[in-house]
């Protein structure tokens, strides 16, 4: 009973100090989420969705566009604001503007990947990206180093947070487990989060050369974004995950499964393991 008069007594303060009555306190606390909330939850989903789907590439103009054809309507205004609200933008956006010591912490490199020949061996190229996974208790970021001779998952990390060293633990990951021949490439898209002078750094003391995808050209990555759309087909899409926790096992179940078992078209119908196993 002191308890519920000690709560008593702090609602009656809050409802002087913000001059409203007891009964506008208690009926703003127990009124139903309006529509406009409704309409901005399914928004930020269907965006975070649809940037995934356009590998990033697109800016709230572009992704507006989307949303008004599939019914829900919406200005670039809005969209902008819930792109900000989540933290997403266009993955090349602010690479090139110039701002006083930016480009002290990033800087973006060619497409080497594109003039080479289809990698012949383990360890000679690699590739790495990051996506969007959606749980009950907010978004979690998945990054991943996959090589692309075996189509092999090597590296894999998961934060709350989108910046460089989501990436790094990937790639940190990757070099425990498979160290990569001299002169392997190591390709990206141009985030930031890639094009980080702390990321080339650990790229290049593992004696890897960067690569990164051509501008306007995301489809460059187009390996690592075909593993990602298989695991939210086969996974993520079929199931709500509660919170990270959840979504962290079932995914790294989910890898090890797509490592050993799941067969490829692009191997001859092998497991990236046994592809592995018959090219030693």
């Amino acid at each position: 009973m002191v308890e519920k008069n000690h709560k008593g007594r702090d609602v009656r303060m809050l409802c002087s100090l913000l001059s409203v009555s007891k009964s506008g306190f208690y009926a703003w606390r127990n009124r139903e989420e309006s529509e406009r909330r409704k309409h901005d939850r399914l928004l930020t989903d269907a965006i975070v969705e649809l940037h995934q789907g356009f590998r990033k590439a697109y800016g709230a103009r572009r992704v507006h566009q989307q949303p008004k054809r599939s019914g829900l309507s919406c200005s670039v205004r809005r969209v902008s604001r819930l792109m900000k609200t989540v933290g997403i933008k266009a993955s090349s956006r602010g690479l090139y503007t110039w701002n006083p010591g930016k480009h002290k912490f990033y800087s973006a490199t060619g497409n080497q990947l594109g003039g080479e020949d289809p990698a012949v061996s383990v360890g000679t190229q690699w590739a790495g990206d990051f996506t969007y996974i959606k749980t009950v208790a907010g978004w979690l970021y998945h990054a991943v180093v996959i090589d692309l001779y075996t189509r092999s998952v090597v590296g894999w990390s998961f934060s709350r947070k989108r910046n460089s060293e989501l990436t790094k633990s990937a790639l940190k990951m990757a070099l425990a487990r498979q160290r990569p021949q001299a002169g392997c490439i190591f390709h990206s898209d141009q985030g930031i989060e890639y094009a980080a002078h702390e990321y080339r750094e650990l790229v290049e003391s593992a004696g890897m050369r960067r690569s990164m995808n051509r501008k306007g050209n995301p489809l460059d990555n187009a390996i690592v974004e075909s593993f990602f759309h298989s695991m939210k087909t086969e996974l993520v899409h079929q199931r709500l995950f509660e919170n990270e926790i959840d979504a962290v096992a079932h995914i790294i179940e989910y890898i090890e499964f797509y490592n050993r078992e799941r067969i490829h078209s692009s191997l001859g119908y092998q497991s990236p393991l046994e592809y592995e196993k018959m090219a030693a």
